[in-house]
């Protein structure tokens, strides 16, 4: 099975083109052997690349430990760069059919290579009950959450999956490595969570670290850095247009006051190509 590795900002992913492999069997487990950073190739998880009725492409994501996940906007960008400049589709922008429904991506081409990718993230959900959450408030902003007995406030988006976001001083390992895997899996969250923990640098500048639902802490999140952008103005900390630094590169935010539409504009880099036993 021929594999591509790309990464968004440092949210790796291995990319397999089912336009041109035939691929059956145990997904997850697949997800879970190649995805293995000391027995596999090493990634934050697997994203098939199949073919769609209705899009340009369909996009299939498995996390590190298996479990199919809705959609990633770090993955996503990847796979547009993927797809344009193999031909897949030469259109600008570009429709994805994802578990959260087409998205629209708007790439920036330099000498025919795409360099960056917006992606319209759509809409935030922010109804309790369809994020799902099971914390008082709708929407749910600055909520109380305890943790190993730290009282956190919390502010919770889905941007086709669910985020928890909670503002911090620092982002510390305590936090991130202690509470962020506890945060996951807490019985308020009932399909699980992702995590981002924020330190607001200005109303316009934030930095985050994500603990991811699935993959542990990665480089980077780009629905987390959405959702941060939505919680931001939620919780009175930031204004709609952020820059959003991450572990692996920046990320620029823009929730559109006109049509409440997130917008998502970053990198999109091929790493390798190699060849993974059937």
């Amino acid at each position: 099975m021929k594999f591509i590795k790309m990464h968004g900002a440092g949210n790796d992913y291995i990319f397999v083109d089912c336009f041109q492999e035939s691929i059956a069997g145990d997904l997850p487990a697949l997800a879970r052997e190649i995805s293995h950073r000391q027995f596999g190739v090493g990634a934050d998880g697997l994203i098939l690349i199949h073919p769609s009725d209705q899009a340009d492409a369909r996009m299939q994501m498995f996390n590190a430990d298996g479990s199919e996940a809705e959609m990633c906007g770090n993955g996503i960008r990847c796979l547009g760069k993927y797809v344009y400049e193999q031909g897949i589709s030469t259109r600008n922008p570009l429709a994805i059919e994802t578990g959260s429904g087409i998205l629209s991506l708007q790439l920036e081409l330099e000498a025919g290579r795409v360099s960056r990718v917006c992606v319209d993230m759509g809409e935030p959900v922010l109804e309790a009950g369809q994020i799902p959450t099971l914390l008082p408030g709708n929407p749910v902003v600055n909520s109380p959450l305890t943790i190993d007995g730290r009282q956190l406030e919390v502010t919770c988006v889905s941007m086709g999956n669910p985020h928890c976001v909670v503002f911090v001083d620092e982002a510390t390992d305590e936090l991130v490595l202690g509470s962020g895997p506890q945060i996951e899996v807490d019985e308020h969250f009932p399909a699980r969570v992702n995590v981002e923990f924020v330190e607001v640098i200005s109303p316009g500048e934030v930095r985050q670290r994500t603990w991811e639902r699935g993959s542990g802490e990665t480089w980077a999140c780009g629905t987390g850095a959405s959702a941060v952008c939505v919680a931001g103005v939620l919780a009175g900390r930031t204004s709609r247009q952020l820059t959003n630094h991450l572990r692996g590169g920046d990320l620029e935010l823009h929730w559109n006051e006109d049509d409440n539409h997130v917008y998502m504009t970053g990198p999109a880099t091929e790493v390798f190509r190699g060849h993974w036993p059937d």
